[in-house]
């Protein structure tokens, strides 16, 4: 009669009656043994200085009368204020669109293999990158005084029989706000796009040729988007840089964020209330711009990563379901993002 019951490989039957072997008291019990946990005396030196400086500017927050909170909680939603917040945002998302516009167009060429177009677009990046914005935007503001008078007509004279303007009312003080901006942003925009182009596998690049795919295909589908997870950081950082550079639009009297600032407190004299607006609604606007720029970069990570990191909320979601699971019977729900990294090194779809 033949065992027709399962058993593993190489595993050894026992007779009920045999007896059971003694522990080798050579051997220890890992079970016994304390666990030390490692004493990090430095990190935990360096924690409570870090919250000893913050607790102690918060105290003075607190009792420092000359902060004037409520002077700043009058002027913090005022018209000007409000409407000089208006303008900023207007100049920076113009500026911005403008700038990364044209940068991309100036990166092509700088990478074409044409030499007047490279030649060009460097000439380009080179001046306006040496030139300060507060030079550039005091020129575009007086360019009257360089040319009283553009318009269209016989080159290399100045009969503009077809049509012709003052210069003073072409280019008024937003106009120079926005050449200004937008032609500087334009030659660091262009360095940071050709970085981004240039970080993609160029063998990419043959294949996709070699497949016979047009080349503004090649750029808009296969470049681009793995050029973005490069690009975006960068072009993040230049766009904060210009909420914050709006600021020097003050020379040209345009009434953004910090001119009207300026104006209220030279008439009142409340100088730390008032540019204590400013610098709140500059981190509200740079806070948002970081979010936004998160979610981007987490996007465009689709092509790289097998498991996109959980959001914030995710984890903030997961840690309090966590939490209430501890105070009752239920289940703590598992990381959806463990899980899916678990699938993947144990060879299954994620």
């Amino acid at each position: 009669m033949t065992d027709t019951l399962p058993r593993s490989r190489g595993a050894i039957t026992a007779a009920p009656d045999a007896p059971v072997p003694s522990p080798d008291p050579r051997r220890w019990d890992l079970g016994t043994i304390p666990v030390v946990r490692t004493k990090h005396w430095f990190r935990w030196t360096l924690a409570a200085v870090v919250i000893f400086v913050l607790a102690q500017f918060a105290w003075s927050l607190v009792t420092n009368e000359n902060y004037e909170w409520d002077v700043f909680a009058r002027y913090f939603f005022s018209e000007p204020v409000l409407r000089g917040l208006g303008l900023t945002l207007l100049y920076t998302a113009v500026s911005a669109a403008a700038g990364f516009v044209l940068g991309t167009v100036i990166a092509l060429a700088r990478l074409s293999k044409s030499p007047l177009l490279s030649s060009a677009a460097w000439l380009y990046i080179w001046f306006f990158r040496s030139v300060p914005l507060v030079v550039q935007l005091v020129v575009w503001y007086n360019l009257g005084y360089l040319y009283p008078t553009l318009g269209l007509g016989t080159p290399f004279t100045t009969d503009f029989w077809i049509v012709s303007f003052p210069t003073v009312q072409l280019i008024s003080a937003f106009a120079a706000g926005v050449l200004g901006l937008s032609l500087h942003q334009a030659a660091y925009s262009a360095e940071i796009i050709r970085g981004g182009l240039l970080s993609v596998d160029q063998g990419q690049l043959e294949a996709a040729a070699s497949l016979g795919i047009p080349p503004r295909r090649r750029l808009t589908r296969i470049v681009l988007p793995q050029a973005m997870r490069s690009i975006i950081p960068n072009a993040t950082n230049e766009v904060i840089g210009l909420v914050k550079g709006t600021s020097v639009l003050f020379v040209i009297a345009i009434p953004e964020l910090f001119y009207a600032v300026q104006v209220i407190y030279n008439r009142n004299s409340r100088v730390i209330p008032l540019l204590l607006v400013a610098v709140v609604w500059y981190t509200i606007v740079t806070t948002i711009l970081s979010i936004a720029q998160y979610y981007i970069e987490r996007h465009y990570a689709r092509g790289s990563v097998r498991v996109l990191p959980p959001t914030p909320v995710q984890r903030a979601r997961v840690w309090l379901a966590a939490q209430w699971a501890r105070l009752g019977d239920d289940v703590a729900p598992e990381d959806p993002h463990a899980d899916a990294q678990k699938k993947t090194n144990d060879g299954g779809v994620a």
